[in-house]
């Protein structure tokens, strides 16, 4: 199976749109020779993740929970830090949402490769960009 490579600029973009786009990509969706339980899909170059847009009050009001496996080991990092810290994970977080909850959607987060900024190190894979 011969994989493409996409290159998507998120500057911005409004975050499920470009979500939802970058997951159609990674499951295959798109392709002719599309099956539910053969992985299918292409790689996916995104640059700008810190330019990335969200509608509404969210940069205030969306929180990333993670939990330390601990009793009260919950924490929440609100959209605004996550943007400073980790801008990358916000849209890791969207599409993995996103992606089937099955053994393959491992496979297809690997495919998913975010860049802080407008540089990345896989121009040798000739990637092809795609406006949203």
């Amino acid at each position: 199976m011969e994989r493409k490579w996409y290159l998507i600029n998120a500057e911005d973009k409004v975050l499920g749109r470009l979500a939802s786009r970058i997951a159609r990509i990674l499951i295959g969706k798109d392709k002719t020779e599309y099956l539910p339980h053969i992985d299918a899909g292409d790689f996916v170059v995104c640059v700008n993740a810190e330019k990335v847009i969200v509608t509404g009050n969210k940069e205030k009001d969306k929180i990333y929970y993670r939990h330390s496996g601990y009793s009260g080991g919950i924490k929440g990092v609100p959209l605004e830090r996550m943007r400073k810290e980790h801008p990358d994970r916000i849209i890791y977080h969207a599409v993995k949402g996103m992606l089937p909850k099955n053994k393959l959607a491992k496979m297809m987060l690997k495919r998913l490769k975010i860049c802080v900024g407008t540089e990345h190190p896989h121009a040798a894979q000739k990637p092809e960009s795609i406006s949203l």
